[in-house]
């Protein structure tokens, strides 16, 4: 097993697979082998929790050019917060003690737009289970339309990306006394970052140090 890395060394090595990533030049050594899954059959040790969206072009293990046992990986449309997320973070950063947290949004997000669609078209969705994932987007945006960015769609979209990423982020960051308690006294940081589409980067936008 690797040995433990901090925050900002497990924050380095996420930008350094997601520049090879992006830059097509993806390692071809990455842990992905027989002896590789073998090792993991006694536990594991990632070293950084990506609270990710569904969306089959973001899986987060190749755009951070990392292998098998790296990631502790929680995916769910709009990358929202709900207790089933914060219990997942809770037990990873208390079970492995991992100390990097992602909450990982993207370009065009297809939730955010369909809140966006809800809000100003009223076009709701008939599933009421599709709607609770709506409705938890819809804080963290809803204030935007207020504001110019109403009457430019695209510009509006990539506005709520974020907004709806620093939301989950502070539900991460204060909405729980373990995840609480471990970054006032243990060292554990909580990032927001996007997912370009176009450019396969990563932007960590959110309480990153040094920046993206």
């Amino acid at each position: 097993m690797p040995t433990k890395l901090s925050a900002l060394e497990a924050l380095e090595r996420l930008r350094e697979g997601n520049l090879r990533f992006a830059n097509n030049l993806s390692n071809p050594d990455k842990p992905l082998s027989h002896q590789r899954r073998e090792e993991l059959m006694s536990g594991q040790e990632p070293f950084a929790i990506i609270l990710g969206c569904s969306d089959s072009r973001v899986p987060a293990e190749i755009i951070f050019d990392q292998g098998l046992g790296d990631l502790f990986v929680i995916r769910v449309a709009g990358n929202i917060v709900a207790p089933s997320q914060v219990g997942s973070v809770e037990f990873a950063v208390s079970r492995y003690h991992t100390r990097l947290v992602i909450v990982l949004g993207h370009s065009r997000c297809g939730a955010v737009t369909a809140t966006l669609e809800t809000l100003l078209d009223g076009e709701g969705t008939e599933s009421r289970n599709v709607a609770a994932i709506v409705n938890r987007v819809m804080p963290a945006v809803r204030g935007l339309l207020d504001t110019e960015l109403r009457h430019d769609r695209p510009a509006l979209l990539r506005a709520s990306v974020r907004a709806n990423v620093r939301a989950s982020v502070d539900h991460l960051r204060h909405g729980s006394a373990i995840i609480e308690s471990l970054i006032q006294d243990d060292g554990l940081v909580v990032i927001g970052a996007e997912y370009s589409l176009e450019s396969g980067m990563v932007d960590f936008f959110d309480g990153a140090p040094g920046g993206s």
